[in-house]
């Protein structure tokens, strides 16, 4: 098996559940990621996926989007993928050819759903369009207008439509106008700032009790204390310490037991991510990114051997707090009593390692292999540290939900 980097990127429905991720993948050599000979790597991605990690390792019970190349639908190579979990998604630079489009009829009658990828109608494509079930709408290749004319367009067939590269809120607003079904980007990510809005109470009360929890000199006592003051949030945390994600050899009756027996700094983790998972109006998945943040540079600070690994986790976590909040930053900055390098790795992505690690954590996370640092991991161990990181969030997250 080559080195290959393995990644995912949602696609939101209208409500911003998730539908479906995208597996974003590409091949790396000498510690610097190049992409190969499209076949190679397509057999790859779908070689470590399905056999070697196992999709509801990455994906969960969502469907996942694969890129496939023209070898791959002409039948070159053979496609045995499980039809109710995956979507084939037809490059932009395949040309639909008599072969092509006898292919993808083909697979579609076999019970595929097929999606044509970064779409810009043409003529040509019209034997395409007839038996797609999906087609994603590149919206930074276009204005407004034609990304108008595109949709009235293929709405007279009975197809779904993704508007891809949503980067920003009021992209997706737009698009959410024009009636598409799904949306993939990152707009997420982005805070919805409006100068000169107070925090919703939800929010401040958020920030206050993380403002607290960040405190070095909390103590254990404290920290019970302050837990205490609320029976549903105390009720949730010993709920989550007694599951199988930690399987105590005695069950955990107090929020004092479970700190004696998982540590302050554990508690304290566990006690944010929880705080941050009740910010009303914000979808699930949002937190999930935060999870999947905390926990690579975590696992990334492990591998590198550096000093305090959790307050990587506080770096991965809290780089979400922006669009949590709708707030910027800076602003956020000044209401928590963090220490000096973990602020720059949040302000400026600087403070030496920790800015390193989360600069990394980023790049990953939207597929910018080119921009990964921390070359001395390797490409082994960041996707190890990322495949983990996932699968702990995705527990962890059904965890939160059944507490």
């Amino acid at each position: 098996m080559s080195d290959i980097y393995i990644g995912r990127q949602p696609i939101y429905d209208r409500k911003l559940g998730v539908y479906a991720y995208e597996l974003l993948f590409r091949a790396a050599s000498d510690n610097s990621a190049k992409f190969t000979d499209g076949d190679q790597a397509t057999s790859d991605v779908i070689v470590n996926t399905f056999l070697e990690i196992g999709l509801d390792n990455i994906v969960g019970d969502r469907l996942a989007f694969i890129n496939l190349t023209r070898a791959f639908f002409v039948g070159e190579h053979t496609i045995s993928l499980p039809r109710d979990r995956v979507v084939l998604e037809l490059l932009e630079d395949i040309e639909a050819d008599e072969e092509v489009v006898s292919s993808v009829k083909r697979l579609s009658e076999q019970g595929y759903n097929i999606a044509l990828d970064d779409f810009i109608y043409h003529e040509s494509l019209q034997p395409l369009v007839q038996l797609a079930d999906i087609v994603k709408i590149d919206i930074m290749a276009m204005d407004r207008d034609e990304i108008r004319e595109h949709v009235k367009a293929l709405r007279q067939h009975p197809l779904r439509l993704v508007a891809e590269k949503v980067e920003t809120q009021e992209e997706h607003d737009y698009c959410m106008e024009l009636g598409f079904d799904y949306f993939q980007g990152y707009f997420l990510a982005q805070p919805k700032v409006i100068q000169g809005r107070r925090l919703p109470n939800n929010r401040l009360a958020i920030l206050k009790l993380l403002s607290r929890l960040q405190d070095p000199e909390i103590t254990t006592k404290q920290l019970e204390e302050l837990i205490a003051q609320d029976v549903a949030f105390s009720y949730r945390i010993l709920r989550y310490v007694n599951s199988a994600a930690y399987a105590p050899p005695r069950k955990i009756e107090s929020i004092h037991q479970a700190v004696v027996r998982l540590g302050l700094q554990t508690i304290r983790s566990w006690t944010a991510l929880l705080a941050m998972s009740q910010v009303d109006n914000k979808p699930t998945e949002l937190v999930v990114t935060a999870m999947i943040r905390g926990k690579m540079a975590e696992q990334m600070a492990r591998a590198l051997d550096a000093e305090q690994p959790d307050s990587f986790f506080t770096v991965g976590l809290f780089s979400a707090l922006d669009a949590l909040m709708d707030n910027s930053m800076e602003e956020i900055l000044t209401q928590l009593p963090l220490a000096d390098h973990i602020a720059q790795a949040l302000l400026h992505k600087g403070g030496e390692l920790h800015g390193e690690v989360l600069n990394c954590v980023l790049a990953y996370e939207r597929g910018e292999w080119e921009n990964l640092g921390c070359s001395q991991l390797g490409t082994h161990r960041l996707r190890t540290c990322y495949l983990e990181a996932v699968q702990w969030a995705n527990t962890a997250c059904r965890q939160l939900v059944e507490t």
